[in-house]
C-alpha cells in the first residue's frame, strides 16, 4: 500500500466521523506534537539495559504511538495539500547540500556551523 493509499483510508475514518471541523492547521500541529511526545514518553527515563528491554517487551505499543504521528501527519499534508513524498524528496535534496558526507560524516554539528 503506498503513502496515498495510507492517508486516503486515514482521511475516510476522519470524514465518516465528521472530524474534519475539530482539524484547524494549529490544533492539527498540536495533536501531532502531543502524540510525538506520547513516542518520547515510552523511553523517558529509562537506561540504555532498561530501553532494550522495554522495546523489545513493547514493540506493539510504541507502534501504536509512532502510527498515531504518522496518521496526524498525513492529516495534516492532506488538509494543506502537501505531498508528503515530494516534500520528503525535496528536503533531503537540501539537506544534502547542507550536510555533505565529507564535512558531516560522524559529526553531530549543525550545518551552520561547519
Amino acid at each position: 500500500m503506498t503513502i496515498e493509499e495510507i492517508q486516503q483510508k486515514v482521511i475516510k475514518f476522519r470524514d465518516d466521523r465528521n472530524w474534519k471541523q475539530f482539524h484547524n492547521p494549529k490544533d492539527l500541529a498540536l495533536s501531532l506534537t502531543l502524540e510525538a511526545a506520547e513516542v518520547m514518553e515510552k523511553f523517558q527515563w529509562k537506561n540504555s539495559q532498561e530501553m532494550g528491554e522495554y522495546i523489545q517487551n513493547n514493540r506493539s505499543n510504541i507502534a501504536e504511538e509512532i502510527a498515531d504521528v504518522f496518521k496526524y501527519l498525513l492529516i495534516i499534508c492532506h488538509d494543506l495539500n502537501i505531498n508528503l513524498e515530494q516534500a520528503t524528496l525535496k528536503k533531503m535534496k537540501k539537506d544534502n547540500q547542507h550536510y555533505p558526507v565529507k564535512k558531516t560524516k560522524g559529526k553531530h554539528t549543525k550545518y551552520t556551523e561547519l
